[in-house]
């Protein structure tokens, strides 16, 4: 029978592991093994053993490839060890099943329950001794001392190679030998000195620099009655010691060899120094004082509480609270615990972590003076920090007690420190997300809402400063981020200048580049904070923080991070994840990524600071707009197929994003429509990227067409002109001014549009870029036409089908003919009209184009509409408006209806006609311009007025009219008939 097999099952589990059915045991202390029932199982070849041995000594937790690779060759791995890596784990995942040993988040880890583990079984066997003894029965704790001991065949890790099985023996070994002292001890003071002396004198030769050994030997022989022996082997040791370290005896045996000489009578009733192991019971209070300014948070102040209380002698509660520097987890977590202090009448432990210092706090220190606050004298604490661990424990059993962990830098830091004990509960706070904590309650805390901010900056200023300059109180706030350090920060600095009124720190913090350099008072600094942060990264972490940073965006897919960092996806992945584990980075959604803003504005320092050479700050921007191209490009072409424009595109060296729906494409255009229109802006900056930035805009059209983003598309496009006019870049001004020409359009400002329209033309023919001459001829038309100059506008309409027709683009040349219909049209050759809109409609048809073919049926149904084919128009517009409301084309959806309520109008149906005008003005809302407006509101007078409700039809014409007097425009003579007879009346 297995040593696992001759204690009993341990109750508690290791998360995820298996319940039913037979599971695997193993073995590592002696040779690594693993058993299922009776049967032994196949372990592999010595290097497959040592990643055995890996994961079961991490205890359910995922081991990383690159761990694993440490752990088994150390610094000089073979080339193919991930492979090997791989290899190892999936034989053993065959020999265990897939449910022990599981992949996740890029590595390994073995689900199983601590009684399948020799190690686990006989830590829980120290654990129950070391209760046993502090109740006094310490037969049972010997006798559970001995079975701990009973686990261990041999040589740990026995014949498994590497570095980190290596390191593991030397651990199990030690811990060998603290047990045996332990047992050792236990049977000196059950009186079994004679007993052990041979024992002794044995394991002093095997072990001659062990000093709790031979003082330990003395004691038996001095209770055997070998007083003389007992000296001698004093004598040894300092001779030893001398010639071997330098050194002279420990203290303790320094004082055994007085007491044997002085032949001190309690040498007989007891051991050399036996540890209390039942402490005079002290009731701790370590919390640190409330913050007195202590605001909001009322939602988590009740959450975490009611976690913490649910430690009623049942479970014992762990809460662990994340978040960036400063966002203040540390003052919620003390206000907590003074909250939760009834609930633990014990007392409350209290320790600072340094999690984001150099040099973290060690556990077995902290245990060390855990136990010392809970009364157990100095000489009763263990030295290593399992003893330690299992003493703590030993000493909260049946306590009630509250122990806040802060600033801790890791699970691993904080699991030796978790009460264990019913009753008790842990409360801890760090930058990392502790998901690795079993068991644990995560909160991440976020800065605070802007009415908590307001709140926390007005009780520091005061209310009569802040009261009277509201508005910049809010500037503050809102420039610190709603971070309550940086605010604190602010409003420290304002209550100590009775000069400086709100204003004046609000324009102080306006300046993004001297931002943070504000934000600093006395020992404050939210840089600092986040340096510490900053500091804890791993280079190629660090790395991927600074690039990031430099991206102008709110927020970032995964796919442009792995672009701008220039790494495999998965790769930019993990890096993005760990980021986000520190709290640096913030999940925004799946596959999304966000800064706070002043940690954008720290890693933007941190990258011209730190990032070398500096030109890979300029080419991992570069990268990011080349992605965004490369990805709108194919957009524009699952759209648009056959357009010529994706081809005359600047060229990009990232692939980008592929598609093989169009309703993906489009998702991915608009859910990227903020940080693609913020690259955009940014790329205007540099001449090296400004020809892309422009291209990328124009790729981009739907945005401003579809109404969404139509604002934050002219202000780009504006920028790109202007940048372009000073770099004195004749083909980079001609498309700006094409893009520019083009949002002015849309918004109905068509002079301004014209101009830019005729620049585009001339620019784009002194250039020789053919391609956008072609579009600024289709858009000069376009302009004409509106200004009912319909020669002008067939001329350039005539212009603009030859080129696209000449250049090999189809979709092009059946635009400019749709346009030359509607020409056609403003001269009142509707036939021909028809006739020619039909041919642009049939050429989209044919190149199977939906959405520039909705715009063909636009402009077959305004021809048939003027020829009197109301019913074929009606169905022209119909299948138009679904196209454009599956393109998500509001400007084009909008018009579409206000179509239909012209053809209402026509067959004598103002209600149908009310109902699509006041539609068209809901889609319309906010784009396309007031000259569209005014053409929506004159139509739906016109149906109000036909159904009896002139007073609203009076208010349509009104606004119509002011509409069309403030633009100049001439249908404000036709609104003006329209409200004549009012006038007169």
């Amino acid at each position: 029978m297995d040593r696992a097999e001759r204690v009993p099952q341990q109750r508690h589990a290791v998360p995820g592991a298996e319940t039913t059915g037979p599971a695997p045991r193993f073995n590592v202390l002696g040779p690594v093994r693993a058993w299922r029932g009776d049967e032994p199982l196949p372990t592999g070849s010595p290097q497959q053993r040592a990643l055995l041995a890996a994961l079961l000594l991490r205890e359910g937790r995922t081991a990383t490839a690159s761990e694993l690779i440490d752990a088994l060759w150390g610094d000089d791995p073979p080339s193919q060890a991930l492979a090997a890596v791989r290899t190892y784990a999936s034989r053993l995942r065959k020999v265990l099943s897939s449910d022990v040993l599981v992949s996740e988040a890029g590595g390994y880890a073995i689900r199983f329950a601590l009684d399948q583990l020799d190690l686990s079984v006989a830590e829980s066997l120290r654990t129950e001794a070391d209760k046993a003894r502090a109740a006094g029965d310490l037969g049972h704790a010997r006798a559970l001392v001995g079975k701990a001991l009973g686990m261990w065949d041999g040589e740990p890790l026995a014949n498994v190679p590497g570095p980190f099985a290596e390191t593991q023996r030397t651990r199990l070994e030690e811990w060998r030998l603290q047990l045996l002292e332990s047992r050792l001890d236990m049977d000196l003071e059950h009186g079994a000195h004679a007993e052990t002396v041979a024992e002794l004198t044995a394991l002093t030769a095997a072990h001659p620099l062990r000093e709790r050994l031979r003082e330990l030997l003395m004691l038996a022989l001095y209770r055997s009655a070998r007083q003389a022996e007992a000296l001698a082997v004093y004598a040894d040791t300092r001779r030893m010691l001398a010639e071997e370290l330098g050194v002279d005896p420990s203290q303790e045996l320094k004082e055994l060899q007085q007491r044997i000489l002085q032949a001190d009578p309690s040498l007989a009733q007891m051991s050399a120094p036996v540890p209390e192991h039942a402490p005079t019971a002290v009731r701790p209070a370590q919390l640190p004082a409330r913050v007195p300014d202590f605001t909001g948070r009322d939602s988590l102040v009740h959450e975490l509480g009611e976690v913490l209380t649910t430690a009623d002698g049942r479970v014992m509660a762990v809460s662990a609270v994340a978040g960036i520097g400063g966002v203040g987890k540390t003052t919620l977590a003390v206000h907590v615990a003074h909250a939760a202090r009834g609930s633990f009448p014990d007392g409350q432990l209290y320790v600072d972590l340094q999690g984001t210092s150099a040099v973290p706090a060690d556990p077995e220190a902290v245990l060390g003076s855990f136990l010392r606050a809970l009364g157990t004298a100095e000489s009763a604490i263990p030295e290593s920090l399992d003893e330690r661990a299992a003493l703590y424990r030993s000493t909260l059993d049946s306590r009630r007690v509250l122990v806040l962990l802060d600033n801790a830098k890791d699970a691993a830091q904080v699991r030796p420190l978790l009460p264990g004990a019913e009753g008790c509960a842990a409360l801890v706070t760090g930058r990392v997300r502790m998901v690795d904590l079993a068991g644990a309650h995560l909160v991440d805390l976020d800065v605070m809402s802007p009415e908590e901010a307001l709140e926390l900056f007005t009780r520091i200023v005061g209310t009569e400063r802040v009261s009277s300059e509201r508005e910049a109180a809010l500037d503050v706030v809102s420039a610190c981020g709603f971070l309550p350090l940086a605010i604190r920060i602010a409003a420290s600095r304002l209550a100590a200048r009775r000069t400086w009124t709100v204003s004046v720190l609000a324009a102080k913090l306006a300046d993004e580049r001297r931002r943070l350099d504000e934000l600093q008072a006395g020992d404050l600094a939210v840089k600092a904070t986040f340096e510490l942060g900053y500091g804890q990264l791993e280079p190629a972490q660090a790395r991927a923080f600074r690039l990031l940073g430099l991206a102008d965006g709110p927020d970032i897919s995964l796919a442009a991070a792995a672009a701008l960092l220039d790494l495999p996806i998965d790769d930019a992945e993990d890096l993005l994840e760990a980021l986000v584990d520190t709290s640096l980075l913030e999940s925004a959604a799946p596959g999304r990524y966000r800064f706070h803003d002043l940690v954008r504005l720290y890693a933007r320092a941190c990258a011209e600071r730190d990032e070398h050479p500096p030109s890979e700050r300029d080419a991992a921007t570069s990268r990011l707009l080349d992605f965004y191209l490369a990805t709108a490009r194919r957009v524009y072409e699952i759209d648009r197929p056959g357009d010529r424009l994706a081809d005359g595109l600047e060229p990009t060296e990232q692939a980008g994003l592929t598609f093989t729906e169009r309703r993906a494409a489009q998702d991915w255009l608009y859910a990227e429509a903020v940080p693609l229109l913020a690259c955009v802006r940014q790329g205007a900056s540099q001449v090296m990227t400004l020809r892309r930035a422009i291209d990328l805009l124009w790729a981009a059209v739907d945005l401003a067409e579809s109404g969404a983003n139509a604002r934050e598309y002219e202000a780009a496009a504006t920028g790109l002109f202007d940048a372009a006019c000073a770099c004195e870049d004749t083909r980079a001004e001609g498309r700006a001014s094409i893009v520019l020409g083009n949002a002015h359009l849309l918004t109905g400002r068509f002079d301004q549009a014209d101009e830019e329209g005729l620049r585009a033309v001339r620019l784009s023919q002194a250039a020789g870029d053919q391609l956008t001459e072609c579009w600024a001829s289709n858009m000069v038309g376009a302009i004409a036409f509106y200004q009912n100059r319909f020669d002008v506008a067939e001329e350039y309409f005539q212009r603009a089908y030859e080129g696209f027709d000449a250049y090999g683009d189809g979709p092009g040349a059946a635009s400019a003919l749709c346009n030359v219909s509607r020409a056609h049209l403003g001269t009142g050759r509707a036939e021909s009209a028809v006739r020619l809109a039909q041919q642009g409609t049939d050429m989209y048809e044919a190149m199977g184009h939906a959405l520039k073919g909705a715009n063909g049926r636009y402009a077959l149904g305004m021809a048939l509409s003027a020829s009197g084919r109301h019913a074929e128009a009606a169905e022209r517009f119909t299948e138009a408006l679904e196209v454009f409301r599956s393109s998500r084309q509001r400007l084009w959806e909008g018009m579409t209806m206000l179509r239909l309520a012209e053809l209402d109008l026509a067959v004598q149906r103002p209600a149908p006609a009310a109902a699509h005008a006041e539609a068209a003005l809901t889609v319309l809302r906010g784009i396309g311009g007031e000259w569209r407006r005014g053409n929506v509101l004159t139509v739906l007078g016109r149906a109000l007025n036909l159904i009896g409700q002139t007073g609203r039809s009076q208010v349509c014409w009104r606004e119509a009219l002011a509409i069309y007097e403030e633009l100049g425009s001439d249908e404000a003579e036709e609104v003006r008939a329209l409200l004549a007879p009012v006038a007169v009346a």
